[in-house]
């Protein structure tokens, strides 16, 4: 099972969104994410949040479409999206795919990268994407699929990480160690429409922009 959850930060390709789906994906959306899967012809399973960021046209609208709706109240600790991956882990999914999760405000984009740094997801293969940039979490090993020329860049989280070693990139590390205040691994460039990434120990953050 796939869970797709729509955020309500930016999704900048609609096209390139619409190619992610799956026909038998599941659709959450996570309060205003509910405008981008509308936008994309998509009937979402379920709608979560306190619902602030729904217009009423598109509570009309998901009314005529029948969709199950799980209201919480506006004063609550955790943030719509945060519901919404609590939700979607109830169904013990295979993979969690994000959408429009950046943008928009600041602090709720670092807030949704924080997510999904959880230990807890690690099995779920959760990533943050929308067509046209990716991001997810290495712990041990992990592979960036794209094109060659494709823009990946390597930020430790939380501390340093070590042993990292990285194959199919431009600029080659080889056991490295990368450091949270330095930008040795910003922008590098994927010569395969594969790369590797290996580390040793710490928390590492990929970003992959995809070429046109």
């Amino acid at each position: 099972m796939r869970i797709i959850i729509f955020a309500n930060g930016n999704l900048p390709n609609l096209e390139k969104a619409r190619q992610l789906i799956r026909p038998d994906d599941f659709i959450l959306c996570a309060d205003g994410g509910t405008r981008h899967a509308l936008a994309l012809g998509l009937t979402p399973n379920v709608v979560i949040g306190d619902l602030d960021s729904v217009t009423k046209e598109e509570r009309k609208k998901m009314k005529e479409l029948d969709v199950e709706i799980i209201q919480h109240p506006t004063d609550k600790n955790e943030t719509d999206l945060e519901l919404a991956i609590d939700y979607a882990l109830t169904l013990n999914p295979n993979q969690i795919l994000i959408l429009a999760a950046l943008g928009g405000r600041m602090d709720q984009t670092l807030a949704n990268i924080a997510l999904i740094s959880n230990s807890s997801l690690v099995t779920h293969n959760l990533r943050i994407t929308d067509g046209v940039e990716e991001i997810f979490f290495c712990r041990d090993h992990a592979q960036v699929i794209g094109r060659s020329g494709d823009i990946v860049s390597l930020i430790p989280w939380q501390g340093e990480v070590t042993g990292v070693f990285t194959e199919n990139l431009r600029w080659h590390l080889h056991h490295e160690t990368l450091y949270p205040d330095k930008t040795r691994g910003i922008s590098n460039e994927m010569t395969s429409d594969t790369a590797t990434v290996s580390i040793t120990s710490g928390l590492l953050l990929i970003t992959h922009i995809t070429g046109n």
